[in-house]
């Protein structure tokens, strides 16, 4: 395998760190669906969609033929303050487990923002500073994102709107404090600052928020603000593109020795650190070339792939945005404050959905609790302390390094550790003290809230 020539070795410089983004769309027969106006039930064209968002990631966007995006210099660059980032085998992790599996993780945490996020902040910057914008608006729900997007924002001089999902803003001061430092401004959503805020406000008195009412907010001002435009974090195709490195270092690193992951996990919750990270891998799936067991996993209190419904829905709360083709729970869902403040979304990347839709992925969701116990156990063997959402794909690794235990398979273990949780130490302080509960939505709930989809023929 060491020897076989792989195409995409070509978009690699020296270090073996990526040229170009790749499209993974490029490679799907069945492409996702397109998003459609709100109003018309069209397919949206790039020129609706450049009223809100830059106009060279609308291209990105819609794109769904381009197998490969070359990086601007610029944003190569940027990425070489951090990137290659390390894969690490979790020698340790395995000892402790017991287990004939082998246990590797791709780090993203190693940076200021302490995220993957950073990979696309820069890029969505990067063309809103080349269109000559002032600046953008966006939404955040662990506080990662706006950590990402306001280091980049400062980096190249641009100003930056940050609505933070109300519970993360009061869970986690500190992440709200560096993205002041970086010189954002951070408030928490919903608001009385938007006309949208004061209506979820209106609806659901004493909400604590979530990733869609932070869109409708981070929306709504891009809309009505003169030079500015909406970026965002995950779920959208130009942000798995971006994310794409992840997968692509991953799989240059594992090539390089001879290694080939049997099983590759990721947390899920827009879709945007899994959707990079099995990038390459899936890209060889669907073109015949190998094969892989993919899983997501999702937190218990917010389950959009295992118990949503494949449907077009609202992207936000608001109901200010497209329409997407998504595993959804509603957009009117608003999950319990859990700690996984990044996985509160109420639908999945319309790319994931669909090749979840296709068979092509599996996913599993996870409690709370069962979460920070995993991340407890991996912390005091690996020596980093995980953010909750990464933690996610930490539990499943760490249950499947266990059946290959009772099994006696020695398969070959890959996940994302996307994200690192010195701001999550709240969270950690309530798992300590016995106060964290795992909260399930019912079927009743989640059916209220599928009731109200949008009718699309």
């Amino acid at each position: 395998m060491a020897n076989k020539q792989i195409p995409y070795k070509i978009y690699l410089d020296e270090n073996e760190m990526p040229k170009a983004w790749y499209n993974l769309r490029a490679d799907m027969k069945n492409k996702p669906a397109p998003l459609l106006n709100p109003q018309t039930h069209e397919p949206m064209t790039a020129q609706e969609l450049s009223g809100v968002f830059c106009e060279e990631l609308v291209k990105q966007e819609l794109d769904t033929d381009t197998a490969y995006y070359p990086i601007p210099q610029e944003i190569l660059d940027f990425y070489k303050m951090y990137r290659p980032a390390p894969l690490v085998r979790a020698y340790c992790l395995e000892k402790k487990l017991q287990t004939p599996a082998k246990i590797y993780y791709k780090f993203e945490g190693n940076n200021t923002s302490g995220s993957h996020k950073l990979n696309s902040a820069i890029a969505q910057a990067y063309y809103a500073k080349q269109q000559g914008l002032k600046g953008v608006t966006t939404e955040t729900g662990a506080g990662q994102w706006g950590t990402a997007l306001s280091m980049a924002c400062a980096y190249l001089g641009l100003d930056c709107k940050v609505y933070m999902v109300k519970c993360s803003y009061e869970q986690k001061p500190y992440r709200r404090e560096v993205m002041r430092t970086y010189g954002a401004s951070v408030t928490p959503s919903p608001s009385m600052e938007t006309e949208v805020g004061r209506r979820i406000l209106a609806e659901h008195p004493g909400t604590n928020g979530s990733l869609g009412c932070a869109i409708s907010e981070a929306v709504e001002t891009a809309v009505k603000t003169e030079c500015y435009r909406y970026v965002l974090g995950s779920v959208l195709n130009q942000v798995m593109l971006h994310q794409s490195v992840i997968g692509l270092e991953t799989k240059a690193a594992m090539d390089k020795y001879g290694v080939k992951p049997d099983i590759i996990i990721g947390c899920a919750g827009g879709g945007s650190n899994l959707g990079g990270l099995i990038a390459p891998f899936m890209g060889e799936k669907l073109r015949g070339e190998a094969d892989y067991r993919f899983i997501a996993v999702e937190p218990a209190s917010c389950p959009s792939l295992t118990r949503g419904v494949y449907a077009y829905d609202y992207c936000d709360t608001g109901m200010v945005c497209p329409l997407a083709k998504m595993y959804t729970l509603g957009s009117g869902f608003i999950p319990s404050p859990s700690h996984a403040g990044g996985l509160r979304y109420h639908g999945m990347s319309s790319t994931l959905s669909q090749l979840y839709d296709d068979g092509l992925m599996e996913a599993t969701s996870v409690a709370q609790t069962d979460v920070f116990a995993a991340a407890e156990a991996f912390a005091r063997v690996e020596g980093i302390l995980p953010a909750p959402e990464s933690s996610h794909a930490i539990r499943v690794a760490i249950d499947e390094a266990l059946r290959c235990k009772e099994t006696g398979e020695e398969k070959t273990i890959l996940f994302g550790l996307t994200g690192t949780g010195y701001f999550d130490m709240m969270s950690y302080e309530k798992f300590h003290d016995g106060k964290m509960s795992d909260y399930i939505p019912t079927d009743e709930e989640l059916a209220a809230a599928v009731a109200k989809l949008p009718k699309v023929e």
